[in-house]
């Protein structure tokens, strides 16, 4: 006997020690620890280390972690010349993908896939994807690569070879918190694929490959730029209410709400509320804030009791847009960030290793004669 769920939805494929979700009560832990703790109290390095290792590093480890980590920054000779070689006018996503694919042949052992080489591996690609995605960016309009600065930490080093200048610390902590808000999600689509891929004992590379493949659809990681899209299409706050009614009507859907797992107000969404809001304060975007906070209150009267509610992607566009990044690198935070996770999950499946190979209902004919091609 075999059970069938379109999507999979509630099947049990794989057991995890690195994050749970309660939908229903809005709950999100990494390695048990409350996400609400770990965005007022981390930094993304130390939650980096919490997934990877499951547990919190001590004072030395997270040192040594995070030093680490920093000196690796900088890409292996040749990928800058890759990144300047792209054609200015691609997407990112793009981008990102194809780049982290060519770091496999700089690696003189890429298929490798000891525990203790996955770790080696994942702490390459989370240090340099960001160079990657900077470069790029630069390139595009025109500017010459910033050299990473081995002193700051991992998001204000992003900040710094984006714009060729230190960020303030203000900027800094959001981008931290946004980097530790979606770094890991259960067995989501792109997590899946990773574990998908590794289970086959391909390779780290192809495995976080095809994870910024899946992540990039817009059912996925491509929502938040859905939701910077629907902000720019009202004009001021008194428009909210006739546009969001409009769509309802239609029965179009509100971008940045509904979650396939939380029936309950996404406890990443909670946390990101607070900082787009100050961060709009800070840098003048606050009616972009009250827009989005409209829309949310709106949405509360018409379909909360549907169990539709803000999901992460609803405020982190807000927050991404007052640190100034352009609408399409949006989606490839959500990689940046989401790589930490990947990687866990890849190790976790490499320690304990299983093949995945479902089975599929068959619904077509049966003993069904073969025409020959004069007589169809």
């Amino acid at each position: 006997m075999t059970t069938f769920s379109k999507g999979l939805e509630g099947i049990v494929a794989a057991e995890t020690a690195i994050s749970y979700i309660d939908g229903t009560n809005g709950i999100l832990e990494y390695v048990g620890i409350p996400i609400g703790e770990l965005a007022s109290k981390s930094t993304f390095e130390e939650t980096v280390y919490l997934l990877w290792n499951q547990r919190l590093p001590n004072k030395g480890e997270l040192a040594a972690f995070t030093s680490d980590l920093r000196a690796r920054y900088s890409l292996p000779a040749g990928m800058l010349e890759r990144i300047a070689g792209v054609p200015t006018d691609a997407e990112p996503m793009h981008v990102l993908r194809t780049m982290v694919s060519a770091l496999s042949m700089y690696d003189p052992n890429p298929n490798e896939n000891t525990v203790e080489a996955a770790r080696d591996k994942s702490l390459n690609i989370l240090a340099w994807t960001p160079s990657i995605v900077a470069a790029f960016d630069r390139g595009r309009r025109g500017l010459e690569p910033v050299t990473p600065d081995t002193s700051l930490g991992f998001s204000a080093n992003f900040l710094y070879m984006l714009n060729d200048k230190k960020p303030t610390e203000a900027m800094v902590r959001a981008f931290d918190i946004c980097m530790i808000t979606h770094a890991d999600h259960g067995l989501n689509n792109s997590t899946f694929t990773a574990r998908v891929i590794i289970s086959t004992l391909s390779d780290m590379y192809s495995a976080i490959t095809g994870a910024i493949g899946s992540l990039r659809g817009p059912l996925h990681g491509g929502a938040n730029e859905g939701v910077m899209k629907m902000l720019n299409e009202i004009d001021s706050v008194s428009d909210a209410e006739a546009y969001v009614m409009g769509k309802l009507e239609r029965k179009e859907r509100i971008m940045g709400f509904g979650h396939r797992v939380y029936k309950a107000k996404d406890p990443r969404a909670t946390e990101l509320m607070t900082l787009a809001k100050q961060l709009a304060d800070d840098t003048g975007n606050a009616d972009l804030y009250e827009k989005s906070h409209a829309i949310e209150l709106i949405m509360e009267r018409e379909v909360a009791a549907k169990g539709i509610y803000p999901n992460v992607d609803f405020y982190s566009a807000t927050t991404y847009h007052c640190i100034g990044l352009k609408l399409d690198l949006f989606t490839p935070m959500f990689a940046l960030s989401r790589i930490a996770g990947w990687s866990g999950h890849v190790i976790e499946q490499l320690a304990d290793n299983r093949l995945f190979r479902p089975t599929v209902n068959y619904v077509g004919p049966h003993d069904a004669p073969y025409i020959p091609i004069d007589k169809r």
